[in-house]
């Protein structure tokens, strides 16, 4: 937790250029909902923040431990030189402002929290003022992306979904404890549920592109705390409440649908909404009350004494600013201009989150037709690397027999599965070897009319207007040409047959 994210009335009242404005579609019953999102990361280092234990996820329990882990008497913290290096690389590819920056105590008691206290960021934070722009053009402002360290993990057993209420006893690892986390603070500026998780889904592709983290929910490498409020629009926030430790997109959009909607049946039947800590119950699709919310003041913050201010040089920031791999937006903007296909185009967005709109530029860099690749590979490659088995050059080949007539759709999607089940393939033998070839237009024109002729009250429909019953004719043209026939091309052939 660091500085409250303006999501609740008597807030900062700084001006906020990237908020956005609900459309009358975004509201719900006539209440605006206000998200702001706190994404908690843990950093890809081979040791932890301070100490030289290592950061490895799924080891023994409380293996990777030692005496500045622990906070023994006498351990120093010293600060990991790569952690800092991840977090500034995070902040630039979130247009943030790398400035100098100070760590901070922050005490508070929990058992898996070893020296009751925790090295983070407080006034002073490493990364500030950003904004991350979802699809859409819809842009979320960043106020602050901050270095500090993790906790340890506690297990309890025997309580309901794992919670320390009604546990019979908890069990303590403290291998998490101390490894490198960034905190990235949004600002209010999150207005429905989509859009948070897009904004989620869109972080964890900067995590990766920019090699900050492995981003892995399932394994806690990142998790999201939901802070949500609703209010009238052109009223002051609401009260916020915030949901803690959410660690799958799909939870994030069913907590803030659940939590706005309670708010509101809330305040519609006369009650007050405080300012809580909840827990997202997964199971039961609800949120429960963990405690009543802490203020900055409660964790009484001040200067960590064993640790100098941090001042990043111009000189090393714009090495790592250089060094940034090019983003998922910038990576769907080139496709989708190399593909012809929409910047919103799910194609597009699947083969940029797979990390395979390299091997599509490869394909078409060989003389293959990207629209054809980009449809290929979206259908056919989910279960294959970033860099597929399968040689451009083979995929460039399939498309440009199918573009050029010389293969029916489905005799190209037939060819597409023998290339990736082979790894690859010589196209035209094997289009040779399965006896495709491109059927004369008047052989093709033959078979349609003997399928009309069969079938004549399919097609009286079809001329009256019902589109659906060109389904019929199709299929009888496929079948009597064997499945030679172009399916495209049939459907030309009857438009036209039709309007004449």
């Amino acid at each position: 937790m660091t500085t409250p994210v303006n999501t609740s009335s008597g807030a900062s009242a700084s001006v906020n250029l990237s908020s956005i404005v609900a459309t009358a579609e975004q509201l719900i019953d006539g209440w605006e909902l206000v998200v702001g999102l706190e994404v908690h990361v843990e950093l890809a280092t081979k040791t932890k923040l301070f100490s030289a234990s290592a950061n490895r996820f799924g080891d023994e329990p409380n293996t990777h431990i030692d005496p500045v882990t622990l906070g023994l008497p006498g351990a120093l913290p010293v600060l990991n030189r790569h952690a800092v290096e991840l977090a500034m690389r995070l902040g630039l590819a979130l247009n943030c402002r790398v400035q100098p920056c100070t760590f901070h105590r922050k005490n508070y008691f929990y058992p898996d929290l070893p020296k009751a206290y925790q090295i983070s960021q407080y006034d002073q934070p490493l990364n500030i003022d950003g904004w991350l722009m979802l699809p859409g053009d819809v842009r979320i402002g960043v106020e602050r992306a901050h270095l500090e360290e993790d906790t340890g993990k506690s297990t309890h057993a025997g309580g309901a979904e794992g919670r320390i209420q009604g546990s019979d006893y908890s069990l303590i690892d403290f291998n998490r404890a101390g490894v490198p986390l960034v905190e990235i603070v949004s600002r209010p500026d999150i207005r429905t549920s989509d859009q948070a998780k897009q904004y989620v889904s869109e972080l964890r592709g900067i995590l990766l592109a920019v090699g900050a983290s492995d981003a892995k929910m399932e394994e806690g490498s990142m998790r999201c705390d939901v802070n949500v409020s609703v209010h009238k629009p052109g009223t002051p926030f609401g009260t916020r409440c915030e949901i803690k430790n959410v660690n799958s997109i799909r939870s994030v959009g069913r907590a803030i649908d659940y939590e706005a909607r309670r708010q509101i049946d809330l305040i519609n039947s006369g009650g007050v909404v405080k300012q809580q800590t909840l827990h997202w119950d997964d199971v039961a699709g609800r949120t429960n009350v963990l405690r009543t919310k802490e203020d900055a003041d409660d964790y009484r913050y001040f200067l960590e004494p064993d640790l100098v201010p941090l001042a990043p040089d111009a000189a090393w920031i714009e090495r790592v600013r250089a060094a940034l791999p090019p983003l998922p937006a910038a990576r769907r903007a080139a496709l989708a201009t190399l593909t012809g296909a929409g910047k919103e185009s799910e194609s597009v967005a699947v083969i940029v989150e797979r990390g395979q709109d390299e091997y599509i530029s490869a394909v078409a860099k060989v003389g293959g037709d990207a629209a054809r690749a980009l449809i290929y590979v979206q259908q056919a490659f989910a279960e294959e690397p970033a860099t597929p088995r399968v040689p451009a050059g083979d995929i460039a080949a399939l498309s440009l027999m199918e573009k050029n007539a010389k293969l029916t759709s489905t005799q190209a999607k037939t060819l597409l599965a023998e290339l990736v089940t082979n790894g690859g393939g010589d196209v035209l033998a094997m289009a040779k070897a399965k006896g495709f070839e491109a059927m004369a237009t008047g052989a093709l024109e033959s078979i349609v009319d003997q399928a009309i002729a069969a079938d004549p009250q399919a097609w009286a429909k079809y001329k009256a207007g019902e589109q659906k019953a060109i389904g019929a004719l199709v299929g009888a043209v496929m079948k009597l040409s064997a499945g030679k026939a172009d399916g495209k091309a049939v459907t030309a052939l009857l438009q036209a047959k039709a309007s004449s």
